[in-house]
């Protein structure tokens, strides 16, 4: 084999490894930190806050460096404050607090082998807004993958009331992020213009404005008390926890944008399915968790669905593209 080519296959499996152990090691940090009895915090919306801030603090870094060593560090400038800005960003930024603040929720409730399929039906959510906003159709094959992920989920549900480890709440929470993710997808490419398709600096924006927000969130959820009567507010260890769970939380952006950009969306999306399998695998283990044959056939069902719509939805996109080419040379 070519060494050129040779290398480059190693740059892209170590990229999708990367992904694999960013991804799997945020939703343990996070379920860690969220319903551990080691943490035993209970401020789920305060936790998500501060990975906002670290976000927020690390782009500032990362900013300062740019403009100081140009030549190694890259990073947007903009500045978040500007009224414009504001004023394009925000609906956003509330669907982008929406959308973290429900994923850590509904991860404090359910298990992280439950995770998964609790938030399975994203894909659904797009297909159905997708048509209502955007006006675009899907294909037969992708709507009857649709309806399997449906059946696979509520599948997933049936067993985990079945085995007494269902949580309703964190079963609705994950449907709710399932919901705001689906919006937010379908947002962000109406966005996307107005930070020069710059994924980097909207997320720098993003995490600017959900410091701002999340603030009455918690107000209101009383976590301020919470908070202030923690025992571990002095401890290295906790804060530690926390430095690392918002360095995951941007970590994860990275490299999802990163491995879209050395292999493709389809094989993101087959990626990120085999993640979520080797993910649910991980955490039954770690957990001790005994699981029967109808709850893994749900697991099963949601996975190979999710990545049959993925080639389905490719193969969609690729005879369009071949549809429209001859039109565009006439």
């Amino acid at each position: 084999m070519d060494v050129e080519l040779l290398s480059k296959y190693m740059y892209i499996a170590s990229v999708v490894a990367t992904y694999w152990v960013i991804s799997i090691l945020t939703v343990f940090v996070n379920k860690a930190l969220l319903s551990s009895e080691t943490v035993n915090l209970d401020a789920p919306l305060f936790v998500t806050w501060f990975q906002c801030i670290v976000s927020v603090v690390i782009c500032l870094i990362l900013s300062k460096l740019s403009i100081w060593f140009p030549k190694y560090v890259k990073f947007p400038i903009g500045d978040p404050y500007n009224k414009e800005t504001i004023k394009k960003i925000l609906p956003l930024s509330i669907l982008f607090t929406g959308m973290i603040a429900s994923n850590n929720l509904c991860l404090k409730y359910v298990g992280v082998a439950f995770y998964y399929v609790g938030r399975s039906l994203t894909t659904v959510f797009n297909v159905f807004f997708t048509y209502l906003i955007l006006g675009q159709k899907t294909s037969l094959k992708c709507i009857l993958c649709c309806g399997f992920i449906v059946a696979g989920f509520w599948l997933g549900v049936d067993q985990e009331n079945v085995a007494g480890s269902l949580s309703v709440v964190g079963t609705i929470l994950g449907v709710i992020g399932s919901l705001t993710l689906s919006l937010y997808s379908i947002h962000t490419k109406r966005v996307l213009p107005a930070v020069n398709q710059d994924i980097w600096l909207l997320s720098y924006y993003n995490n600017v404005y959900s410091v701002f927000l999340f603030i009455p969130l918690m107000l209101i959820n009383g976590e301020h008390w919470v908070v202030y009567n923690y025992d571990k507010l002095g401890e290295l260890f906790f804060w530690s926890a926390m430095i690392i769970g918002g360095i995951c939380g941007l970590a994860i952006g990275y490299v999802t944008a990163l491995q879209i950009k050395v292999t493709s969306p389809l094989t993101h999306n087959v990626s990120g399915t085999a993640k979520a399998c080797a993910q649910t695998v991980l955490a039954t283990y770690w957990f001790n968790e005994h699981k029967s044959l109808l709850w893994w056939t749900s697991n099963i069902i949601v996975l190979s669905s999710s990545a049959a719509y993925a080639r389905f939805r490719q193969l969609d996109l690729s005879a369009e593209y071949k549809a429209e080419k001859p039109q565009q040379k006439v």
